[in-house]
């Protein structure tokens, strides 16, 4: 039987590399490694408030009023194929905003989808084995398998409109306009294959009346209107890989114009400046956000990666 599983997953894992170019960029034209301005302190954030920190891509750290949560973590310096214990993908152009020996014990990892930016097995094998059966996971629709052989205290898969009580913390699945294969042959949602297709989720959360967004990663759609009445405190938003991925990944303007029209206060971008994705400038996103933001009354919270906001 592990003579059958290591041989299948040979061949995935050669079928995979050779496809990676499918779903994700190479490095060939990153830039140089860039030096952070910023660095979060976690051990002074107190837990009577929000306070969440920008680590890198779509990975936020987040202590909501006492509760640890991580979004989408990747930590290492590849990113990609995960086989015979190496990573076979492109590397960072930013590092991480905390080595993943700085980070408190999250209580609860938010995984929006099974792409290899945003569930990496190297980064959550590494926290599943740190903290053995203490950490809470959610994640989407039929994407479990990619991480159910760790040890993780409880796996919760959220459907669209799912809701959920954990750890005190009201969670909400939500629907948006991307794709879910982790390899090109998988069936996904975006292909049609609703009731047996890999899943792709955003998150509204909250807890003591604060609410956050987490997009995960979209593209423009008005699916996030559906909480519109929810009016999230903070909105956590895919910004980056547009260019020429429209169809799959929205632009700054637009992830602003979504986290408006939910009434959102404050904005977080994510999904940009760490790996090479999209054809954009590297800088381009983040103005560009900087700009369509003086044209709305939500409220950047964070322009960098390694800034950390709070919120009362």
């Amino acid at each position: 039987m592990k003579r059958r599983k290591f041989i299948k997953n040979s061949i995935y894992g050669t079928l995979g590399t050779l496809s990676a170019h499918l779903f994700i960029n190479s490095d060939l034209k990153a830039e140089p490694r860039v030096i952070l301005n910023y660095k979060p302190e976690p051990h002074l954030w107190n837990d009577y408030t929000i306070t969440l920190a920008w680590i890198g891509h779509s990975t936020v750290l987040i202590n909501l009023f006492g509760k640890w949560i991580l979004t989408d973590p990747v930590l290492f310096e590849n990113v990609g194929l995960y086989f015979l214990g190496n990573t076979i993908g492109p590397k960072r152009m930013t590092p991480p905003a905390l080595e993943i020996d700085e980070f408190p014990k999250p209580d609860i990892i938010l995984l929006s989808h099974a792409h290899m930016d945003h569930m990496d097995y190297p980064t959550l094998k590494h926290f599943a084995e740190k903290y053995p059966g203490e950490i809470d996971m959610i994640t989407a629709h039929l994407t479990k398998d990619v991480i159910e052989d760790l040890e993780w205290k409880s796996v919760s898969v959220m459907d669209w409109n799912d809701e959920l009580s954990l750890q005190e913390i009201n969670f909400k699945a939500l629907e948006v306009r991307h794709f879910g294969w982790r390899f090109p042959w998988e069936r996904d949602r975006s292909r049609g294959y609703i009731k047996d297709g890999r899943s792709f989720n955003a998150y509204l959360f909250e807890k003591n009346g604060k609410k956050i967004l987490f997009g995960g990663d979209t593209a423009m759609t008005d699916k996030l209107k559906t909480v519109k009445e929810e009016k999230p405190d903070i909105a956590i938003m895919p910004i980056g890989a547009y260019i020429p991925w429209r169809r799959n990944h929205c632009n700054p303007e637009e992830a602003l114009q979504m986290a408006s029209e939910l009434n959102a206060k404050y904005f977080i971008p994510i999904h940009t400046k760490t790996f090479q994705q999209g054809e954009e400038p590297f800088n381009e996103p983040i103005e560009w956000m900087k700009r369509a933001a003086e044209n709305l009354q939500i409220k950047i919270g964070i322009d960098e990666i390694g800034q950390t906001f709070s919120m009362g």
